[in-house]
């Protein structure tokens, strides 16, 4: 006497319902914990009231930091090397264009030096970042 059907045969495929709530959750996580990670540069830029740049492309961005420290991106490099990096990396582009983030608080000459710096590495644009200033009422 067969209870319950009679004709069953085992199941041999993967639910993958389970599977696929673990990697939503898992996502979610990595989507909430992914800008937590991201570190910075503590850089005060100077406000201005000027409008703000759309860029299609993805540019270099040099930064200079309260302690004079100069980073291509997020990667350190000294004066001496800041040049040579340059040229490299616009050693194959017929026009370079570069933004100079520079905190408020640098002397002007070592900013006008970088500045120098980075034109005499062949670089024909050069951008400069600031924070958009309070608007008066």
């Amino acid at each position: 006497m067969d209870v319950g059907g009679g004709d069953r045969k085992l199941m041999s495929e993967i639910n993958v319902t389970p599977l696929v709530d673990v990697m939503l959750v898992l996502l979610i996580i990595f989507m909430v914990a992914a800008p937590m990670m991201m570190q910075g540069m503590d850089v005060q830029l100077p406000q201005t009231q000027s409008k703000v740049i759309s860029s299609q492309e993805e540019r270099l961005v040099i930064t200079l930091n309260k302690k004079q420290e100069i980073y291509i991106n997020e990667y350190r490099v000294s004066r001496e090397e800041l040049q040579e990096k340059l040229k490299i990396l616009y050693q194959n582009k017929k026009e370079g264009e570069v933004f100079l983030r520079a905190d408020r608080i640098l002397p002007y000459g070592f900013v006008v030096q970088i500045m120098s710096d980075i034109k005499n590495a062949g670089i024909e644009k050069l951008g400069m970042v600031t924070e958009p200033g309070e608007e008066k009422k």
